[in-house]
């Protein structure tokens, strides 16, 4: 098991991305503690993990909460091994002017300035343990993206953060990266495609922008995510690792 044992504090775990990077960590011998901001996602979707895992309710841009959070699961392992800040949020659709200062701050908040919060908060444990912290970004935060120019404003900054964090705790051997999906089947983006005009126009693009030719679930990401979590990855750190399909390569169109 190539975490087992190890202690991870996973924020934006009930659905996802993150609900598959828990059971993949579940699944290689982690104890997860997953927060979300739901009253009940969080907690109910750990009890199917397992009685050893936890799960409750934790705004990741309020820092009293995150604080809290990572607190309780301390006290419950002892420990923390890693930190995998997954929550964030997408809206608004539209361009830079258009975008309110409630809708910027809200993406900055929940997408960014979490990472803030948790690191302050988990540092002194991760040197302990010498562990890691784990970013889920997004390729349009190194390519750009049409009518999301906040979002992508999120997810660039975290890239960069990403890679002073991994300079600034090298040395005490902590390790920081991220992983960037591009296009990912979530329940999110199944809504968003089925509210379209033509969804299954909308799929065939999806899976057309992935050389690889389809756009995959959330477990390709979590594997990633296991791998960066992992001693295998032992010396790894600032590095943005594209789990994309090679959409970064250039769009795939059919002849």
């Amino acid at each position: 098991m190539l975490l087992k044992d190890k202690v991870i504090f996973l924020t934006g775990g009930s659905t996802g991305i993150g609900w598959e990077c828990a059971k993949a960590y579940a699944a290689e011998g982690a104890l997860v503690t997953i927060v979300a901001r739901g009253k009940e996602g969080a907690a109910s979707v750990a009890s199917e993990l397992g009685s050893e895992h936890l799960g409750f309710p934790c705004d990741v841009s309020i820092d009293a909460e995150v604080q809290a959070a990572i607190e309780r699961t301390l006290a419950h392992f002892g420990r923390l091994d890693a930190v995998h800040n997954n929550a964030g949020i997408g809206s608004p659709v539209k361009a830079l002017h258009e975008t309110s200062d409630e809708e910027w701050d809200a993406l900055f908040d929940i997408n960014l300035k979490s990472m803030l919060y948790t690191t302050r908060h988990a540092f002194a444990a991760l040197r302990e343990s010498k562990g890691c912290i784990l970013n889920t970004s997004s390729l349009v935060g190194v390519i750009g993206q049409e009518t999301h120019a906040a979002y992508t404003a999120t997810k660039g900054g975290m890239n960069t953060l990403t890679k002073s964090m991994a300079l600034d705790y090298a040395k005490y051997g902590i390790r920081v990266n991220a992983v960037c999906p591009a296009g990912t089947w979530t329940p999110m983006l199944r809504k968003w495609c089925a509210e379209q005009a033509n969804p299954a126009s909308v799929e065939r693009y999806l899976d057309e922008i992935h050389p690889m030719g389809y756009c995959p679930e959330g477990d390709v990401i979590a594997d990633a995510c296991v791998y960066l979590l992992s001693d295998k990855a032992r010396f790894v750190t600032g590095h943005i690792m594209h789990v994309s399909g090679g959409a970064e390569l250039g769009y795939r169109r059919p002849f």
